[in-house]
């Protein structure tokens, strides 16, 4: 196993894995220290079956089958969702991700994410250029990039996160064929909290756990004053200097972390510019003292 970070603020290429087979226990251990150097990690020239994706991401975590994917699934395993803009026969087969805002997966949910798996199997292209790129920021360095006034201001305090912002969020968007949630999809997944700081389990250091895509309030203050400072850190964690944007190519598996980062999958590829990638959602199930 190869690691060549990106040599930027997140982001690093793993090479010499075929992630098709069985992973050893040295590589599991290998790939999440590098998970946590560097946040994002690619695995090149992948050939997967959904099972092998899934059997992939399970090495991780639990594996979450996510409340609004029924229908939008690999035939067979409920694991692998699918993402697509992809129309047959009049029918979509895979729920749109691009132009979704920022945020980080499942903080609306009482037991969190911890990583994303993502397989990229077709990326659209124009002029030679790969579309849909995804995009990071990264929370460790939001958090040390507080002023040390905010940092004690807010130690201790609470973020209300709530699935269904982000819903009608994403059903606003202008084509979008997503559906009001269903009331038992809104009991599966009521608002809950979490700290507004966390202490990451791979690197040991504190991150910034608010996102502008779930994050509706800060418990312990007036609403006056939570809405002014959740507008300051949606603000201060998009900074340039943390940022990474990672360009797809065929074949790539993407792994990241979510409690560490937060991203945002550009939409700049039209309904004819096909994208269809699978995606494995693993949860914070692990320990990994």
């Amino acid at each position: 196993m190869r690691v060549t970070g990106s040599g930027r603020i997140l982001g690093a290429t793993v090479e010499g894995l075929d992630l098709a087979r069985p992973l050893a226990a040295g590589d599991v251990d290998g790939i999440l220290q590098a998970l946590g150097r560097h946040g994002v990690l690619r695995f090149p020239r992948q050939t997967l079956t959904g099972a092998q994706l899934r059997d992939f991401s399970a090495c991780f975590g639990d594996l979450e089958t996510n409340v609004a994917s029924k229908g939008y699934q690999e035939a067979g395993v409920p694991e692998v969702m699918i993402l697509s803009n992809i129309v047959e026969d009049g029918r979509a087969i895979g729920l749109a991700d691009a132009g979704q805002g920022w945020h980080t997966d499942m903080s609306y949910s009482r037991s969190i994410a911890f990583a994303n798996v993502l397989y990229g199997i077709k990326i659209p292209r124009r002029d030679g250029r790969a579309l849909g790129a995804t995009e990071f920021s990264s929370m460790h360095a939001a958090y040390e990039g507080l002023p040390p006034e905010v940092k004690s201001r807010l130690e201790g305090k609470t973020v209300l996160h709530d699935f269904e912002k982000f819903w009608e969020m994403m059903r606003r968007e202008k084509g979008s064929k997503r559906p009001p949630l269903t009331d038992a999809q809104r009991k599966a997944k009521p608002p809950v909290s979490h700290p507004i700081f966390l202490e990451h389990p791979l690197t040991g250091r504190k991150v910034l756990y608010a996102n502008p895509g779930y994050a509706v309030r800060i418990n312990e203050l007036p609403q006056k004053d939570s809405d002014e400072t959740l507008a300051f850190l949606f603000a201060h964690q998009l900074k340039p200097e943390y940022r990474y944007t990672f360009e797809w190519e065929e074949g790539d598996v993407l792994l990241w972390e979510d409690i560490g980062t937060i991203h945002n999958a550009v939409a700049d590829y039209g309904p004819h510019e096909h994208r269809l990638i699978k995606r494995c959602q693993v949860m914070a199930s692990r320990d990994f003292q």
